[in-house]
């Protein structure tokens, strides 16, 4: 870091109170104004600076009036034990409340037994300590070690839990590309079957009647003889989804070794890439739309093809969200 440069101090979000908030209580404008859940509003009022209302701290039963400001702190009060290391790290976008991440294949996204000081977590924690140290670690949603591709993480508790409400709704969407075995007949629709645990696996899922509901859109994009590019978009979020539906339709991703065959002479890892993801900002509102192509590995199994030619003809489907 450079002599002289400022970083960031905690995030805290701001209010305004005008006449229809004023003789207002601070819950009620922190829970339905600010959209805190419960659970925040118990870890931020311990907090020295947690609550302030025109920057003197207050408890969620003080009333507010006209001209004040209401200031709740959204960032840790503590960086959370994530060692920070560092390790390749391609941010797509950041801003005070998240980052999206082009997570390589390989690179588990917590750490784990084996990897706990090579995942995603704890290259962002190093960045973290760098260049906004109130941030954490707080994922959205996961993907497989093996997948590549956009991942969402917000860097505080509210932002996390505002993104994890819109998982499997309108407002977070996200599309995968898969390299599969075959083509699917028909060549688009939807997979609904529900996945639950393999008996004898602590790993691996299957299609299971008592399982749960997992709902799978999917379009063919391009085909060889003996194999498919396909776009999928997620309606659930079970573990291994893509991987176990598509295995079920007897259309295993390319490389993969638990649902279908290891093919190190074509790829090292499932043929899964998350393609695209669409999200409503946890502070803002705002639709953040962002597509990131699939790495060189997936390319080479589609002899001609090139990132620029998979993102136009991707661009082109419609499970994508407008």
């Amino acid at each position: 870091m450079k002599s002289g440069v400022s970083l960031p101090g905690p995030r805290r979000l701001d209010l305004v109170i005008d006449d229809s908030r004023d003789g207002r209580r601070v819950y009620d404008l922190l829970r339905r104004e600010l959209g805190l859940s419960g659970t925040l509003l118990r870890r931020v009022k311990w907090l020295e600076d947690g609550i302030l209302l025109d920057g003197i701290r207050v408890t969620t039963r003080a009333t507010v009036h006209a001209g004040q400001v209401l200031s709740v702190r959204l960032s840790d009060p503590e960086r959370p034990a994530i060692p920070p290391v560092d390790g390749p790290l391609h941010l797509v976008y950041e801003d005070r409340d998240l980052v999206i991440v082009d997570k390589a294949a390989g690179v588990p996204s917590h750490p784990g037994p084996g990897h706990w000081s090579d995942s995603l977590g704890n290259y962002l924690a190093a960045h973290f300590a760098r260049t906004d140290p109130a941030a954490g670690f707080h994922p959205v949603h996961r993907l497989d070690r093996g997948t590549s591709g956009l991942m969402a993480v917000a860097k505080h508790p509210y932002a996390q839990e505002r993104l994890k409400n819109q998982l499997h709704t309108g407002g977070f969407q996200r599309v995968y590309l898969a390299v599969c075995r075959g083509q699917p007949d028909p060549a688009e629709g939807t997979i609904d079957a529900p996945i639950g645990r393999c008996p004898d696996s602590i790993l691996k899922r299957q299609v299971s009647a008592d399982g749960q509901r997992a709902v799978t859109h999917y379009r063919t994009l391009l085909t060889r003889a003996d194999r498919s590019l396909l776009a999928l978009r997620l309606e659930t979020g079970r573990t291994h989804q893509i991987r176990v539906h598509l295995a079920w339709r007897g259309h295993p991703l390319l490389g993969d070794f638990l649902y279908g065959e290891e093919r190190p002479e074509l790829i090292t890892r499932p043929a899964l890439h998350s393609f695209q993801l669409s999200l409503l900002h946890p502070v803002t509102g705002a639709r953040l739309s962002l597509i990131q192509p699939p790495p060189e590995d997936m390319l080479r199994l589609l002899p001609g093809q090139t990132a620029e030619k998979v993102l136009q003809i991707a661009k082109t489907c419609p499970l994508l969200p407008r």
